[in-house]
C-alpha cells in the first residue's frame, strides 16, 4: 500500500530507501536569517510576517484529502516543499495535520473489498461477483490503520529536501495534565533545536468519537477530526510567531461564500465577530469557519499572528505558504491593530460611489473643479514646494536613488505654472467628454439606438518619483468622470499628500471629494493588482521595471502603458545639418530622464566622416553625453567608445547609443527589431523618404524633423496625459481624455420585441444612420 502511494506521489525511489535523518549544521550554529521580534505581541501588518521565525502550518482535512479518493498527494507534496524551504532558510516549522482517518479509510476499504471478493468467489464458485456493500467504517479504527502510513508519506516527502521529521500524537490530557504538558513542550523544543519538523496530530485512535453526523454514514465522503483548536493551542504553547491555517476557502467572508454580497475579509480584528454570518461546516472534518475564527482569535490573544487561507486552489497551492510568509495579500489576516483610516478596499468603494456622482455632474461643473485645482496649484505653490523640498532632501540623503530619479521628483514654480496651464486647457475640452453621442441609428420605426461615451470606472494609477503626475491624472479622471485610486512612491510622500489634499479640496466644491483616493496604507503594488473585482484599469507611471512588474502581477485587469521608452532618431543622408543638430540635442538633452528622450541615434553610413557627423558628435560631447557604440558603428572606428551591451537600452540619463545603418529601410528594420514602439524620428529633406518612414514605422508616435520630446499630451493639445501607451488596443500614444472613456449603447423603443421582426412579425429593420450634430449629447 505504501509503495503504491509513494509511487503516486512521484517521489524518487532513493527517498523511500533512505532512513538517515540528516541534521543540518544550523542546528548547532547561528540562524541563517535574522528574526528580531520577541514573542508576546502579534504582528500588526502583513509586511511584518517575513520576520516570523517559529511557524505552525495547520493542514485542514479538505486540504489533505480528496473526497473519496483518499489523500491529495500532489497538493500535499507542494506544501511539504514550501515548508522544507522555509525550514532551510532558518525558520522553525511545525505541521498540525489531518489525514490519518482518510488514509486509514482508504486502506481499510481496499482490504474489505479484497476480502469480500475472495470470500464471495469461494462461496459462489463463479467469477461473476454480486454487488458488494461496505460497512460503515469507525473513525478510530480508520485512524489507527492510517496513522503510520500518513507519517511514512510525510517522511518520504521531507527526506527529498534533506529535512527530518518526527511524529507526535496528542490528546486533551497532554495539555491539561501539567507534567504531560511540560513533557510535550520539552520534546517539541528539543526537536526544533535539532532542526527537525514536528508533525502533530490528535491521537484519533483513542480519543472520544466525534458527534455522529451524515458525513460519517456514507462512503463517498471522508470525515476526519478537526484540528483548529489543537493548532491554536500548540501555537500559543510553543510561542509561535505565525499560525497558517489552510482550508478549502479563500479566507473569512462576511457571509457564507457564494451568497449575494459575500466579500472576502482581508484583515479581521477582534470585536468584528458580530459582522460575520457563518454558514455550514465543511463536508469533510468536524470544524467549520466559526471554529477556525474562535481558534484564530484565541491564538491572536496569546501573541501568535494568524492567517486563514485556501490550500486547495491549484493556482496558489504551490506558493501559498511562502507567499503568506512574504506578506502577500492571501486569505484573511488576523490583527489586533486596527488602522485609523479606511482599507484600500473601502477606499475603492468610496471612490466608485463618488465617481458615479462625478460622472453625472453637468460638464460645466467638472470643468469648474479642474479650474479650481489649477488655481490651487498656483495659490498654494509655497506649501507644495516646501513639501517637495522635504522629499528631495530625504531622497538625496538616503543615497538610494539615481540622479535621473531625483530629477523626476523635483518640482519648481515653472513646473507648477505649466501644470496649471495644462489643466485649464484640459478643463475647456472636458465639456465634450462624458455622454457625447458617437453614433445614432434608426433601427426601426420608433426604435432608435445611440452609442455614447461613458467613463471606464475605477482607475488605479501607480507612479513613482513623479509628483506632477498626481494633478495631471486627477484632472483627467475628473474630466472623464472616472473614479481614481492613486498609489505613489514613498520617496514623494510629502508632495503627494499636499497635492491630493488640494485635489480633494477642488472636488469638494461639488460634493465629490471621495472620487480621488490616495492609498497611504502599506499596500504592496502586487496586492493592488489583484483587486480585479474593484479596479477596471491600471495605469503605471514609472520605470520600465515597474511597468513590467505590474503587467506581470495584474490578474484580470487591463494595464495601459509602455514598459520601455527606447526612442530613435534617424539622420538620413539628405538631412539638414542645422535641423539634425537641433533635433538630436533637444531629443537627448532637454530632459534625458523622460520616457520620450532619444536613446539611440541612427546615422546613414554616407554621413560618416562628414561635417554633419562631426558636428553632431561635438555637440553631444559639449552637452556631456556619454556615447556608446553600436557594433556596426564600432567597426568603422579605430578607437571607439564603449560598445553597447544591448541595443534595447533605455538609459534615462545623458547617455545614448550611436549605430550606423545603410538606408532608410535599414533604419526602419532596426527600429522594429530593437525599439519599444514608443517614439521614433526621421531627419531628412527628402519628402518621399520621410513619408515612407512615417508610414512604415509601427510606433505610437512617428515624427519628421521634430524632437522626440513632442510625444506628450500637453504638447499635443490634450491638456494632460496619464501616460504613453504602446499598446494597439483601446488607446495608443499620449493617453488623454479620450483614452479614459469607453462607450455604451442606449436603445429607446415603445414596447418593441424581437418577435415583431420575425418572418411572421409586422415590423422590418431599417438601420438608417441619423446625423449627429457637432457636440451632440445624449
Amino acid at each position: 500500500m505504501l509503495t503504491r502511494l509513494a509511487s503516486c506521489s512521484r517521489l524518487p525511489s532513493r527517498i523511500r530507501e533512505r532512513n538517515v535523518c540528516p541534521l543540518s549544521i544550523r542546528a548547532f550554529s547561528q540562524d541563517k536569517l535574522s528574526f528580531p521580534r520577541p514573542h508576546g505581541k502579534s504582528f500588526a501588518h502583513r509586511s511584518e510576517l517575513k520576520h516570523a521565525k517559529r511557524i505552525v502550518v495547520k493542514l485542514g482535512s479538505a486540504v489533505v484529502t480528496r473526497d473519496e479518493c483518499g489523500l491529495a498527494l500532489g497538493r500535499l507534496a507542494s506544501i511539504v516543499e514550501q515548508v522544507a524551504m522555509l525550514q532551510n532558510e532558518g525558520r522553525e516549522m511545525m505541521i498540525v495535520t489531518s489525514g490519518a482517518v482518510a488514509f486509514g479509510k482508504q486502506r481499510l476499504r481496499h482490504e474489505i473489498l479484497l476480502s469480500q471478493s475472495v470470500r464471495q468467489a469461494l462461496h459462489s464458485g463463479q467469477n461473476q461477483l454480486k454487488d458488494m456493500s461496505l460497512p460503515v467504517l469507525e473513525a478510530r479504527a480508520c485512524a489507527a490503520a492510517g496513522q503510520s502510513g500518513l507519517m511514512a508519506l510525510y517522511e518520504a516527502m521531507f527526506t527529498q529536501y534533506s529535512t527530518c521529521t518526527a511524529q507526535i500524537l496528542v490528546t486533551n490530557l497532554d495539555f491539561h495534565d501539567e507534567q504531560k504538558r511540560r513533557n510535550l513542550n520539552s520534546t517539541l523544543h528539543e526537536l526544533l533545536r535539532m532542526n527537525i519538523v514536528p508533525i502533530i496530530n490528535t491521537n484519533d485512535a483513542v480519543v472520544a468519537p466525534p458527534v455522529p453526523s451524515s458525513d460519517l454514514q456514507g462512503l463517498n465522503v471522508i470525515s476526519i477530526k478537526d484540528n483548529d483548536s489543537l493548532a491554536a493551542r500548540l501555537a500559543v504553547e510553543m510561542r509561535a510567531d505565525l499560525l497558517i491555517a489552510l482550508s478549502d476557502v479563500e479566507g473569512l467572508y462576511n457571509s457564507p461564500p457564494g451568497t449575494d454580497n459575500a466579500k472576502l475579509i482581508d484583515i479581521f480584528y477582534p470585536g468584528d465577530q458580530q459582522l460575520i454570518t457563518y454558514g455550514n461546516k465543511s463536508r469533510v472534518g468536524l470544524g467549520g469557519m466559526e471554529a477556525k475564527v474562535k481558534a484564530a482569535l484565541w491564538a491572536l490573544q496569546g501573541g501568535t499572528s494568524v492567517v486563514i487561507a485556501n490550500g486547495t486552489h491549484p493556482k496558489v497551492t504551490g506558493h501559498v505558504v511562502t507567499d503568506i510568509v512574504e506578506g502577500k495579500k492571501l486569505g484573511t489576516f488576523f490583527s489586533e491593530v486596527k488602522p485609523s483610516g479606511p482599507t484600500v478596499e473601502q477606499q475603492t468603494e468610496m471612490a466608485r460611489h463618488a465617481g458615479r456622482a462625478l460622472a453625472s455632474l453637468h460638464p460645466e461643473k467638472r470643468e469648474e473643479i479642474i479650474c479650481c485645482l489649477a488655481e490651487l496649484l498656483t495659490l498654494k505653490k509655497d506649501e507644495i514646494l516646501s513639501a517637495n523640498k522635504k522629499d528631495m532632501e530625504s531622497a538625496t540623503a538616503s543615497g538610494r536613488f539615481s540622479q535621473p530619479l531625483v530629477n523626476r521628483l523635483s518640482l519648481s514654480t515653472a513646473k507648477l505654472n505649466s501644470l496649471a496651464i495644462g489643466l485649464r486647457q484640459l478643463a475647456a475640452s472636458s465639456r465634450d467628454s462624458v455622454g457625447r453621442v458617437l453614433r445614432r441609428t434608426r433601427v426601426a420605426n420608433n426604435l432608435e439606438l445611440e452609442q455614447i461615451t461613458v467613463p471606464i470606472g475605477v482607475l488605479l494609477v501607480i507612479f513613482e518619483a513623479r509628483p506632477d503626475c498626481l494633478p495631471q491624472v486627477s484632472a483627467l479622471a475628473i474630466a472623464s468622470g472616472n473614479a481614481l485610486l492613486l498609489k505613489g512612491g514613498k520617496e514623494a510622500s510629502h508632495t503627494n499628500r499636499i497635492l491630493h489634499q488640494l485635489t480633494q479640496e477642488a472636488l469638494s466644491i461639488h460634493g465629490v471629494a471621495d472620487a480621488v483616493q490616495l492609498v497611504s496604507t502599506r499596500e504592496e503594488v502586487e496586492d493592488l493588482c489583484r483587486l480585479d473585482k474593484l479596479i477596471d484599469l491600471i495605469i503605471p507611471r514609472g520605470s520600465s521595471q515597474l511597468v513590467r512588474d505590474i503587467q506581470r502581477a495584474a490578474k484580470g485587469i487591463p494595464v495601459l502603458g509602455h514598459s520601455e521608452g527606447v526612442c530613435h532618431v534617424y539622420i538620413d543622408n539628405d538631412a539638414s545639418i542645422d535641423k539634425a543638430i537641433n533635433v538630436v540635442r533637444d531629443s537627448k538633452c532637454d530632459y534625458p530622464a523622460a520616457c520620450n528622450a532619444m536613446e539611440t541615434l541612427l546615422i546613414h553610413r554616407d554621413l560618416l566622416r562628414t561635417p554633419i557627423f562631426d558636428q553632431i558628435i561635438d555637440m553631444l560631447r559639449a552637452e556631456h553625453v556619454k556615447i556608446h557604440a553600436g557594433p556596426r558603428f564600432a567597426s568603422h572606428l579605430t578607437f571607439s567608445p564603449s560598445e553597447v551591451m544591448s541595443l534595447r537600452t533605455e538609459y534615462g540619463d545623458l547617455e545614448c547609443c550611436i549605430e550606423v545603418v545603410d538606408s532608410m529601410q535599414d533604419a526602419v528594420d532596426h527600429i522594429h527589431k530593437y525599439g519599444s514602439s514608443h517614439t521614433d524620428v526621421i531627419v531628412t529633406e527628402n519628402e518621399e523618404s520621410a513619408e515612407q518612414f512615417l508610414q512604415q514605422v509601427d510606433s505610437a508616435c512617428v515624427f519628421w524633423n521634430s524632437s522626440t520630446r513632442f510625444a506628450d499630451g500637453y504638447r499635443f493639445g490634450l491638456g494632460a496625459e496619464v501616460g504613453i501607451s504602446t499598446a494597439r488596443i483601446h488607446a495608443r500614444g499620449p493617453v488623454g481624455l479620450e483614452g479614459l472613456l469607453t462607450t455604451k449603447w442606449v436603445l429607446r423603443g415603445e414596447g418593441h420585441t424581437v418577435s415583431d421582426f420575425s418572418e411572421q412579425g409586422s415590423m422590418k429593420y431599417l438601420h438608417e444612420n441619423i446625423p449627429v450634430p457637432q457636440g451632440g449629447f445624449s
